[in-house]
């Protein structure tokens, strides 16, 4: 049967990551400038690497890589160009993002994703936050009219965590390998912030680029 209704980009992320901040702010932007919807799908992206990719290890331990030099080069030269506030590495890095996937999960039942994820990507990586704690992500419930109390409540139950697991084990049944990954109509898989073009282009409604900000 035919698509009723806009395009739809699923969209999988953990706030853990400084590419998925960038990947999330300008797919936010080209959904609003092109029409498409955006399915949030919070998953662990340590679950992730510790099944399919533990190349992400090694690359980290090998500072002095020629490869691994030019990947923090091209990741600051990504961060100048996006015009956000991100300081790489923060104190605690990486840190469990966990509870603030979970919390995700319930910011998206409650409609209010997008405000209360952008509020976690600001706290860790440009007001270097600690987003595994219960009272920093109190700021964030805060900022998307949650209750603080009983949104970390619910993110600690089974229940939750097993729905970030479910996700976890998704995209790696579907081929993923790390965030932030975009599918559209369900196989065609987009990995990295830097493929947000691509993305557009796949849904069929690709514009302008999108304006750098500042």
């Amino acid at each position: 049967m035919p698509q009723v209704g806009p395009p739809k980009v699923e969209f999988f992320f953990d706030c853990s990551s400084p590419w998925t901040y960038m990947g999330f702010e300008a797919l936010v932007a080209a959904a609003r400038e092109d029409g498409f919807t955006i399915a949030y799908r919070p998953f662990l992206v340590g679950g992730v690497f510790n099944t399919v990719n533990k190349s992400v290890y090694e690359m980290r331990a090998a500072a002095a890589n020629p490869k691994t030099r030019y990947f923090w080069k091209d990741l600051n030269d990504w961060i100048a160009r996006s015009g956000l506030a991100i300081k790489f590495p923060p104190s605690i890095f990486p840190v469990n993002s966990a509870r603030a996937m979970r919390a995700c999960i319930l910011a998206d039942d409650a409609g209010v994703l997008e405000p209360f994820t952008r509020r976690v990507f600001q706290l860790y990586w440009s007001e270097d936050r600690d987003i595994s704690q219960p009272d920093v992500l109190a700021e964030a419930c805060a900022a998307a009219d949650l209750d603080a109390a009983a949104t970390l409540e619910a993110a600690d139950s089974p229940e939750l965590k097993a729905r970030l697991r479910a996700n976890t084990d998704e995209i790696i049944a579907r081929g993923g390998f790390g965030t932030p990954t975009f599918y559209i109509g369900g196989t065609d898989m987009y990995f990295g912030q830097d493929r947000i073009g691509l993305v557009r282009e796949a849904v069929g409604l690709v514009r302008e680029p999108i304006a750098r900000k500042g």
